[in-house]
């Protein structure tokens, strides 16, 4: 496979009618995302800074007449084939649940559907914490769209609302109970800008510069390859986590909280892990919003603090770091990067730095050397723009 993107739809075309014996409709494609700052904030209400990522998912798709979708990735080996009819109780296809589930969802949500045949390419790294998953819901979600000329999903109104469908598909049929930034992200993301999202209540997406190379620095992805996945248990036991504690404490969400409340609404919860996890999440949302601060009137010094904070919450607080996450932030940070965080839902995945352009080679050597020195698999290293959304291809 090529790695050059602009022969994707060109390559898929062929895989396609290989597979098929027909043309496709078209190409659409939906990028990867980091989230900048807010992790595991979505779900409580609150804020977070993500941004997408040139890595995209590409599908080339043409409808059916019948209510099937036959679906291969030139990833992964294998057809699948699975009805929707009685998706909830039989055959979900796996990886190609997050498929198939956003007909199911566009069904769900009024929206006449029917089959497809599509053929996947998806570039963004598998279990990196890049947000593969809804990369693929949200390139299925726009080739639907336009294949079956579904009315209400365009604009800016009309994508948040298609970014709830692929959350549904998510959600209920591929099992992992995501909170909303992923798809938001990929459906409604802009280049050169991060994107704010409030989740309390139905408040708009406010777009914030990030053009790195502008002040001569740039943002360093490293993927650690320790795999991580949403459907295991883990980040389901925090969302039970926050639950518990919103429960326990009488608030709708913690978003109710700031950071000066927490001395008074600590002592007041059960135990010692859901005083952290609150704690984790108040002190998160704050950061998020002295983060756009600072974006907006080009402090990224105050970077360095922010993002050090934010790493040592989900590190300490949150529990959601792990070795390969902390050698690589701690790399970076020690050989001249501004700032780095873990990016995504934990467990593995994938950190960020932002490093000046100048030490980028010194940075991602170093850690790439330390993971060698620790006995860790090899990560992966390669800087990234602010790209845009979803889109059709041709």
């Amino acid at each position: 496979m090529s790695a050059d993107p602009t022969t994707i739809p060109a390559e898929l075309g062929d895989t396609f009618r290989d597979a098929f014996g027909r043309e496709p409709s078209g190409v659409w494609s939906a990028p990867g995302r980091v989230n900048l700052i807010g992790e595991h904030t979505d779900y409580n209400r609150g804020l977070c800074l993500p941004m997408a990522i040139p890595r995209r998912t590409w599908v080339a798709a043409a409808r059916r007449e019948d209510r099937r979708m036959r679906i291969l990735s030139r990833q992964v080996p294998g057809e699948r084939t699975i009805a929707l009819d009685g998706l909830l109780e039989g055959n979900r296809g796996g990886w190609a649940a997050y498929a198939v589930g956003v007909l199911w969802a566009l069904e769900q949500a009024g929206h006449e559907v029917r089959g497809l045949d599509v053929v996947v390419d998806g570039r963004v790294p598998l279990g990196s914490g890049l947000s593969s998953s809804a990369a693929l819901e949200c390139a299925v979600a726009v080739a639907a769209v336009d294949l079956f000329a579904l009315e209400g999903l365009d604009g800016d109104d009309g994508r948040r609302r298609l970014a709830g469908v692929c959350v549904r598909a998510e959600n209920d049929v591929a099992g992992a109970p995501t909170g909303g930034m992923d798809q938001s992200a990929a459906l409604l993301a802009r280049a050169d800008e991060a994107l704010l999202l409030d989740f309390d209540g139905d408040r708009p997406p406010v777009h914030v510069p990030f053009d790195l190379a502008a002040h001569d620095l740039a943002l360093l992805v490293m993927n650690t390859r320790a795999e991580h996945s949403l459907d295991d248990g883990q980040y389901g036991n925090r969302r039970e986590e926050c639950l518990a504690a919103v429960a326990e404490l009488g608030l709708g969400s913690l978003r109710e909280l700031r950071p000066p409340d927490l001395e008074r609404v600590l002592p007041r919860l059960s135990s010692e892990v859901l005083r952290r996890r609150v704690r984790h999440v108040v002190t998160e949302v704050d950061r998020v919003t002295r983060t756009v601060a600072a974006l907006e009137s080009d402090g990224f010094a105050a970077l360095t603090a922010l993002f050090d904070a934010s790493h040592a919450s989900m590190r300490d607080d949150f529990e959601i770091s792990c070795a390969e996450l902390d050698t690589a932030v701690d790399t970076a940070r020690a050989r001249g990067a501004l700032a780095a965080r873990m990016t995504g839902g934990g467990f593995g995945g994938s950190a960020i730095a932002i490093v000046r352009t100048d030490l980028l080679d010194e940075v991602s050597e170093a850690v790439a050397a330390a993971f060698s020195d620790c006995g860790l698999r090899e990560p992966e290293l390669f800087p990234v723009t602010a790209d845009g959304s979803a889109r059709q291809e041709r």
